[in-house]
């Protein structure tokens, strides 16, 4: 079973056969394989947002003197 892959023949006959296979279902492997790829690049995206709106809100109260009223004023 081995030396089917040391020829070149093997391997030809082995990619005929699953080609002949899985041709039919390539064209839907590909479309869900392309909208995995962008939900998780939309993820991906939306994951480095949140980190870089809490560094903002971080560095706002980091900002802010405690005898600041600022904020308090704006509340009114």
């Amino acid at each position: 079973m081995g030396k089917i892959f040391e020829s070149p023949v093997g391997i030809i006959l082995i990619l005929i056969v699953v080609l002949l296979i899985g041709a039919p279902k390539l064209p839907g492997l590909a479309k869900s394989l392309g909208q995995s790829m962008r939900i998780f690049r939309k993820e991906i995206k939306h994951l480095n947002e949140d980190k870089d709106a809490e560094k903002g809100t971080e560095s706002k109260k980091s900002e802010t003197k405690p005898g600041d009223d600022s904020e308090s004023s704006s509340d009114k």
